[in-house]
């Protein structure tokens, strides 16, 4: 309630309130309907840069990717150079002979410690022979295969589409 000007009674607001009311829901419609065009408008921009967005962050992706994939190569490359200037160095060529290949220098004596299962302890190459029998099959002797060579040397098995041809004996 609200006292009037220079009145001492009371005057009702309640035929004033009802008209803003009546207002505000009058202009409530045209806000509304402005803002489902906004809201209209906002929702096509989003699907019309939806897409673009997609692609910039699978490029984005592609590009780390790339990125990762060029330092894993630089490094390998690093890598090969050092490895390529240590081979340029004759301490290192030396160093690797005596340890890949056993190579000792003259006047040295060189050795192998061979453990219990016949195999040589600590560093050196271990040399594999490609032709090696199967395990079920028992190794022959290192003189029957010998002989065994001399007699095909002896004896050699002409190789059929060569065109040569070995007179009779």
């Amino acid at each position: 309630m609200r006292y009037g000007r220079g009145a001492a009674e009371p005057t009702d607001d309640s035929g004033r309130v009802a008209q803003a009311v009546a207002a505000a829901g009058q202009r409530g419609a045209r806000i509304t309907w402005r803002l489902v065009a906004i809201l209209v408008v906002f929702a096509l921009l989003t699907v019309m840069y939806a897409n673009s967005l997609r692609v910039y962050f699978s490029q984005q992706r592609a590009i780390a990717e790339v990125k990762a994939q060029v330092e894993a190569a630089q490094r390998t490359v690093d890598d090969l150079y050092d490895q390529l200037q240590r081979w340029q160095d004759p301490a290192y060529v030396r160093a690797q002979a005596r340890e890949r290949l056993g190579w000792v220098v003259p006047g040295e004596v060189g050795f192998r410690v061979i453990g219990v299962d016949g195999k040589v302890l600590g560093g050196g190459v271990s040399v594999t022979s490609p032709t090696s029998q199967p395990p079920e099959e028992p190794a022959e002797a290192w003189w029957d295969r010998l002989t065994g060579s001399i007699l095909a040397a002896d004896d050699p098995v002409p190789v059929p589409g060569s065109g040569t041809t070995e007179p009779p004996r």
